[in-house]
């Protein structure tokens, strides 16, 4: 078993609140500067730079899982995350059919830069990403674990887009692998404030718009064999030995 410094909930400049430093190569290389073993990058609604950042981290000691922040119909965010970049694309051909089909306006949300592995600008996406799906939080859920992914609560704590903001409770027919913390509280605090919490998994990541907050937010350390999501979740059920450490 080995210890892996994880950040599982990163958006690329292809989400439009993210700034442009958010490169993909420019993640990858501020993680292996750093010390950040497992990067999931997780855009709003989107996936388009995903596989940019893989190949950028070819070479480098960093594992890059897909992923995405999913927006439900209740204005609830969570984290998905696979394996296998086919996994997320078969994912994503869900997300483009219950999107709005809205335009996204650049000067009101920001730009939605596509790029390559080299930073080199392919196109500006044209979609409104940050808005909602029309699959309910079960739904999605569901669809993720059917592909093999898993599902995380987005920042929990927050008092927008977060699935306590929205419903005041966790529905306990959703199937979630863990819940996320966002960068202002910990862990006890948050299981002490809501003792509900501690039936979950806690994790804490940076959810980085900046490289700044890439670098100095939270992450979550896990023992694992493998940086996999498979792994991932076998240390979120506390199997083999496979554990959530801090």
């Amino acid at each position: 078993m080995q210890r892996f410094v994880a950040d599982l909930h990163v958006h690329s400049l292809l989400s439009p609140c993210a700034e442009v430093e958010m490169t993909p190569r420019n993640i990858v290389w501020h993680a292996a500067e750093h010390g950040i073993d497992i990067v999931a990058i997780t855009d709003h609604n989107s996936c388009d730079n995903v596989q940019a950042a893989m190949e950028a981290a070819k070479g480098l000691n960093v594992t890059v899982l897909p992923g995405m922040e999913v927006e439900t119909k209740e204005e609830i965010h969570f984290v998905v995350l696979f394996d296998k970049l086919r996994q997320l694309l078969a994912w994503n051909q869900i997300v483009m059919a219950h999107m709005s089909g809205r335009l996204n306006d650049a000067k009101r949300f920001g730009a939605q830069f596509v790029v390559d592995a080299e930073d080199n600008l392919v196109r500006v996406k044209e979609e409104m990403l940050l808005t909602s799906l029309s699959l309910s939080a079960k739904e999605v859920a569901e669809q993720v674990d059917a592909l093999g992914g898993i599902s995380i609560a987005s920042h929990v704590d927050r008092h927008v887009y977060s699935i306590l903001s929205q419903l005041g409770f966790i529905p306990s027919d959703i199937k979630l692998a863990a819940v996320e913390i966002s960068p202002r509280t910990n862990r006890q605090d948050i299981v002490q404030r809501i003792p509900t919490l501690g039936r979950w998994p806690i994790v804490t990541s940076s959810d980085a718009h900046t490289i700044e907050d890439f670098v100095s937010g939270p992450k979550t350390v896990f023992l694992l064999e493998q940086p996999t999501v498979s792994e991932i979740r076998q240390a979120f059920d506390g199997q083999n030995s496979r554990e959530v450490v801090v």
